[in-house]
């Protein structure tokens, strides 16, 4: 029910409150949205440190090449922690993949695409092999997925024999391949504008979308400065972001890898925040108990989640070796721990209940850039792994610290509009749960009856 009462106090809060709103809107605070300054300042601090390299249209495109893969894990990782689980066998599933896919092509003589799907297949029946462990039998799936990263790695030392398999050219194309050029007289590529002409023209619709929600639903929206400022930024941040991969060195363009990367970026932030599923994730990962006694099939959703981590492992998997021409022993070392890194830095709770995929997408490209500037300006090996650990504990430990000293929780408020949605579904949508952020309340096979 709307009203044409304004709050006295609101009106005196005046320009700021307004100015608030284009960061996030009237109830949220500039601090939820402190890990895309972070991103931000590592940004501008590498591009000022070496002479502008970092954003460079090269250096964007490598940065999109080498780490595309560790996104996609991401992705897929958040809904994992959500859940209250952990997953520490993507490096090796992506590993095992990889060889399986590879020796199809070098040896079995399947086409690419046939080995692509392959590849998927296995992930699949990873997925649920593992899901099996967590869901029916109620293994933890730390413990699971500590199994299967010894498992799956020696399963791909087994296949490989300890050697590199090359892949075809033509398989290269999804994890080393661009945009094609067109014969036209222009000097950038004409297919990378028109996916940043898409981008910045969904900023647009979408926040005429939301305005009209708003207006329908008798709700409070910004005003229209606010929301005119909001999508000239956001669009102008993807149109030159567009303008930079368009016109690298002859050649290049932006990465399939990328494309791939966003695709999924799409269809996973639209399953967690539209979806039935999605809400059951949230809502399992909140209070697994209450979700139970609401009628949510808690085990199902583990299966599937479980599931899901594997197969988005084998896509990685197979980006990696597209990009590298060879699948070999080493691949995906330490792949789960930047993953992990990724999802928490990008504002998920150890507790489960908490988090999103676009979140964690801006944690892996913290880790992303941070890496990458290192490089850059020379730092070892040793140095990169240092800062790297710093950032994640300091990532965290801000927020804990936050929350003690009373605060608003930076995690908590990344999934604010989050909560607030489920607490206005209606019953035959989904259950009457929100996610919360409290502990997760174990269900196994003793405590519960199995549905």
């Amino acid at each position: 029910m709307s009203t044409t009462a304004k709050d006295p106090a609101a009106q005196k809060k005046g320009g700021l409150s307004d100015i608030r709103k284009i960061f996030g809107g009237g109830q949220s605070s500039l601090r939820q949205f402190g890990i895309l300054g972070s991103l931000i300042v590592i940004i501008v601090i590498f591009q000022i440190w070496t002479n502008g390299l970092t954003l460079s249209p090269t250096n964007l495109i490598n940065v999109v090449n080498q780490y595309s893969y560790i996104l996609i894990l991401a992705i897929g990782m958040v809904m994992v922690i959500i859940m209250g689980h952990i997953d520490l066998s993507v490096g090796s599933v992506a590993a095992f993949t990889g060889i399986i896919v590879a020796k199809s092509m070098a040896e079995w003589n399947f086409p690419w695409p046939l080995a692509i799907l392959l590849g998927i297949a296995v992930g699949v029946a990873i997925g649920a092999w593992q899901g099996f462990w967590v869901a029916v039998i109620g293994v933890p799936a730390f413990i699971v997925t500590l199994a299967g990263m010894l498992i799956f790695r020696g399963g791909n030392q087994f296949i490989g024999q300890s050697t590199t398999t090359p892949v075809p050219q033509e398989f290269g194309m999804i994890g080393a391949g661009y945009l094609p050029e067109l014969a036209l007289p222009f000097n950038f590529n004409v297919l990378t504008m028109l996916l940043g002409l898409v981008g910045a023209g969904w900023i647009v619709w979408n926040e005429i979308h939301l305005r009209r929600q708003q207006k329908k639903m008798g709700s409070d929206s910004a005003p229209v400065w606010v929301s005119v400022v909001k999508v000239i930024v956001l669009a102008g941040v993807i149109l030159w972001a567009a303008w930079l991969f368009a016109t690298g060195r002859p050649g290049t363009s932006f990465p399939i890898s990328g494309i791939i990367l966003v695709v999924l970026v799409i269809l996973y932030s639209f399953i967690t925040r539209n979806t039935i599923f999605g809400r059951h994730i949230y809502a399992v990962g909140g209070n697994r108990l209450a979700a139970t006694l609401s009628g949510v099939k808690d085990r199902r959703v583990d299966f599937f989640v479980m599931m899901n981590m594997s197969v988005l492992a084998s896509v990685a998997g197979m980006i990696y070796v597209a990009r590298a021409t060879a699948s070999g022993p080493q691949d995906g070392n330490g792949w789960e721990l930047d993953a992990i890194a990724a999802v928490f830095i990008g504002g998920a709770a150890v507790s489960g209940g908490i988090g999103t995929v676009i979140g964690s997408i801006v944690g892996g490209l913290v880790m992303a850039f941070l890496n990458n500037g290192l490089q850059l300006i020379g730092a070892g090996a040793d140095v990169v792994q240092i800062i790297k650990g710093l950032v994640l504990l300091l990532a965290v430990g801000v927020d804990v610290w936050s929350k003690r000293q009373g605060r608003p929780s930076i995690l908590g408020l990344w999934s604010g509009r989050r909560k607030a949605r489920l607490e206005t579904q209606a019953p035959d949508e989904a259950p009457t749960v929100a996610p919360t952020g409290q502990a997760n309340v174990s269900s196994l096979p003793e405590d519960l009856t199995r549905r």
